[in-house]
């Protein structure tokens, strides 16, 4: 008698198990059919420790981080992508944030011919001045001669106060001429090589709008290490800024980089 009835308790236990596997599977299979955020935390609501609450803790965290990511594209700001970066670390979209920072930074960085320009403004002003006051001092130590002279020999101190330096003044901005403008396609922690996967990508994908294009990599040193710069340089700023507008169009990381050497 207590042989039969410690087996009928067994068996409903048993009965209790395989309805309990039943229904945690039904509500699991549910959860990915609604594959959202509540559907997931609801399931893990409800079985805190089950068969399936690993793989419901990461696809919440999955969501979460594809939301968010979408968030800092619709932004697309340098603010929005490092505000990312500081929540996740390191999850699916985070060397694209990386790459889309380091393009903010880039693009915000003073023209490289700048410094250049104002050296040479500087110079040519330097030696325009000195002309000057060397014709100045000319004319004066002049002055009585030429009051003794003919009047035809007056044009002499014209010619001599003539400054050639002034002609190097002008010299403003290299962004104007055609091909002084390019293009950043990323920048890679890792190495070049990731860079130069980087382009095999988008050339193949893009093959139209980078047709005749040639990329550079280049090394940057920085405190954090050695940045490889996916560039392509040369361009005319119309033709660069078209680029760029097509490729961010299709959630691409692109920015204009002005005053480029070829």
């Amino acid at each position: 008698m207590f042989m039969n009835k410690a087996l009928i308790g067994l068996c409903f236990g048993l009965l209790l198990a395989v309805s309990g596997c039943s229904r945690q599977q039904s509500d699991w299979e549910k959860a990915r059919a609604a594959n959202t955020t509540e559907s997931y935390e609801q399931f893990l609501k409800r079985y805190p420790s089950g068969e399936f609450t690993a793989q419901a803790q990461a696809r919440v965290k999955e969501l979460y981080e594809e939301h968010d990511w979408q968030k800092a594209r619709d932004a697309d700001t340098q603010e929005a992508y490092q505000a990312f970066l500081k929540q996740y670390p390191e999850g699916k979209w985070t060397e694209e944030a990386r790459i889309r920072v380091e393009n903010f930074t880039l693009a915000q960085a003073p023209p490289n011919a700048t410094p250049a320009v104002a050296d040479t403004a500087n110079t040519s002003a330097s030696a325009a001045a000195g002309d000057a006051t060397a014709t100045s001092t000319a004319i004066a130590g002049g002055a009585a001669a030429a009051a003794a002279k003919p009047p035809a020999t007056s044009a002499s101190p014209t010619r001599v106060a003539k400054p050639a330096a002034v002609k190097a003044v002008p010299a403003k901005a290299p962004s104007a001429k055609a091909g002084s403008h390019g293009i950043q396609l990323g920048a890679f922690k890792s190495s070049e090589d990731a860079a130069n996967k980087r382009w095999a990508y988008l050339d193949k994908t893009y093959a139209k709008l980078l047709v005749g294009l040639s990329p550079t990599v280049a090394p940057t040193k920085g405190t954090s290490g050695t940045l490889y710069r996916l560039q392509v340089l040369g361009l005319t700023e119309t033709h660069a800024r078209a680029i760029c507008k097509s490729l961010k169009a299709k959630s691409q990381a692109c920015v204009v980089i002005h005053n480029a050497v070829h």
